[in-house]
């Protein structure tokens, strides 16, 4: 019944570069609206999505509304980055998934570059053949691919010589231990060489604090979300935070890497 009256919404989680301080794109996070108990997160439906097969009409309909998102903030700021929409594999597996994102960023008028893919290691792995057609087709028409929860998969690595993938997101689990033990500080920063000799740009997800911050900003990782910058939030909200809050550069973070800056030198740049 939600999928056929829409009862979904969008947060967006903003990504920071530390190279300046800014946003970079977002993430886009579907939220159930609830008649009864309001607003859910993905973990209260996501599992039942996945096993009905509704994981279909709802992750199209969010790619659908982050192209709308974006035509309405290249509107109202000069937008010019993308929003990343995690799919499942199945989506991947699917004929019409280049023909449905083609559709979706042509009805609001924004480049294919507007929406990024994302696709979990785990889900990337389970039919590794038939998502990777899709990602080569992908691929031609502008839309770029990221790995989420990169690390945390039982798989080859053979994959990133041969798919055109252009990010990886280091899991939070390798994120929140980040200071307190070197093991988390020696995947880490194995990840962000691997990414770097690649070619491909790496985040760093589930950043809550100032602690691992500093310790990713040390070992090159510019390029981070989490709670110690923003929470997912509805569009309008997003941009407040934005005005006042970022802009005005009143946040910590802020403060935190202009020292940080003034007292090493960066090791790399934002392509990381």
């Amino acid at each position: 019944r939600a999928v056929e009256r829409t009862e979904w919404l969008v947060h967006y989680q903003p990504i920071i570069s530390l190279a300046d301080g800014t946003p970079v794109g977002a993430e886009a996070l579907v939220r159930w609206l609830h008649p009864q108990r309001g607003v859910l997160p993905p973990k209260e439906f996501i599992d039942v999505a996945e096993e009905t097969g509704l994981i279909v009409p709802l992750s199209e309909w969010a790619v659908r509304e982050a192209a709308r998102q974006a035509r309405i903030w290249q509107q109202n700021f000069g937008f010019a980055d993308s929003i990343a929409v995690n799919l499942p594999s199945r989506l991947f597996e699917r004929s019409d998934l280049v023909e449905n994102i083609h559709k979706a960023v042509m009805a609001y008028d924004v480049p294919h570059k507007a929406i990024q893919l994302e696709i979990t290691e785990n889900n990337l792995m389970k039919d590794l053949h038939n998502v990777s057609l899709s990602l080569h087709r992908l691929n031609e028409i502008g839309v770029e691919i990221s790995i989420d929860d990169f690390g945390t998969g039982y798989s080859s690595l053979a994959y990133l010589t041969t798919l055109p993938i252009s990010e990886l997101k280091i899991d939070r689990s390798f994120v929140r231990d980040l200071g307190i033990t070197p093991q988390s500080s020696a995947v880490v920063s194995a990840i962000i060489a691997l990414a770097r000799s690649l070619g491909l740009r790496v985040i760093a997800e589930g950043v809550e604090n100032l602690r691992q911050m500093e310790v990713l900003h040390r070992l090159g990782c510019v390029l981070m979300q989490g709670f110690l910058f923003s929470k997912a939030l509805p569009p309008d909200d997003l941009e407040t935070w934005l005005q006042q809050t970022v802009l005005p550069r009143k946040a910590p973070w802020i403060g935190a890497v202009s020292e940080m800056d003034a007292n090493a030198p960066r090791v790399l740049g934002r392509g990381t």
